[in-house]
């Protein structure tokens, strides 16, 4: 019987079989074939975007010297930044509650807390907009829906991402660590940033690359939140896509497509750096 026993596969060996790789250039070509594609013709020297017709740069001269389109990535950009860094700094410490602390109602906070993620877009849209219709200035003015009613229905569903992944990455802690460190006579503070912060580091790195990923392409929560004099990436390519899509809005695309990469790419590089700086 032992003669006819099946060997055990190391998982890395199944990159080696054929139609493993097969499967993964598959499924490379199902996610990111459509944006190749959307690259590709944003250099397109044709009006109706469908047909080939030659290379050219145009439309990326005319994306960027459109005022209205420029402005509508800026306000992304600015929601999206301003977003993140909050939603870090709160998703953190829920974060770090949720792990640290045993306290009455804990699942149902836990619960609560992961709504965000889980309710429709639809529904927290309109929800934001009945809260920002319902809520008032002293003045007795409605609270105006601009960059700030976006920035904090934005934080809303951003910081919850956050803190589930800082949880998680807290579950692998050894307390141990933290116990010795106050054993010597550290602090607080000092606890927290020479033995909890580092082990955080890679999560905060992840929740950010997220919040700031799903501010920046949200549309719908945006939507109902943004005013007539505001205007963000994704609604202003959606209202030029209701006419047509024509190689301006895939060239306004590409230099998002290639922002966003080229800021996560410097996030990890800056991340991996780091941590061979501290290993040796």
């Amino acid at each position: 019987m032992a003669l006819f026993a099946r060997r055990a596969v190391a998982p890395l060996e199944y990159t080696r079989k054929t139609w493993m790789r097969l499967w993964v250039l598959g499924v490379m070509a199902f996610l990111y074939a459509p944006l190749l594609v959307l690259m590709a013709f944003s250099f397109n020297d044709s009006k109706r975007n469908v047909v080939w017709k030659g290379f050219t740069l145009k439309y990326y001269v005319k994306a960027l010297a459109n005022d209205s389109l420029v402005e509508a990535l800026v306000n992304s950009l600015t929601i999206a930044l301003l977003a993140t860094v909050i939603s870090v700094v709160l998703g953190a410490l829920a974060g770090l509650m949720l792990w640290r602390f045993r306290f009455p109602l804990k699942g149902t906070v836990e619960g609560v807390m992961a709504l965000p993620i889980i309710v429709p877009e639809i529904c927290m849209g309109v929800a934001m907009l009945i809260f920002f219709a319902k809520v008032q200035w002293p003045t007795g003015l409605p609270w105006p829906l601009n960059l700030s009613a976006i920035t904090i229905a934005h934080i809303t569903f951003c910081f919850p991402f956050v803190a589930m992944v800082v949880r998680s990455r807290m579950a692998s802690f050894n307390r141990e660590q933290e116990e010795a460190a106050k054993d010597l006579g550290a602090s607080e503070w000092q606890t927290f940033r020479d033995i909890l912060l580092p082990h955080m580091r890679p999560s905060l790195v992840a929740g950010a690359l997220l919040a700031f990923t799903l501010s920046l392409d949200d549309f719908v929560i945006t939507f109902f939140t943004s005013g007539p004099d505001t205007v963000t990436f994704p609604i202003k390519v959606y209202s030029m896509v209701r006419f047509s899509v024509t190689p301006e809005v895939n060239a306004a695309s590409t230099i998002l497509i290639i922002l966003t990469v080229a800021l996560t790419a410097v996030a990890l590089k800056l991340q991996g750096v780091k941590a061979f700086a501290e290993a040796h």
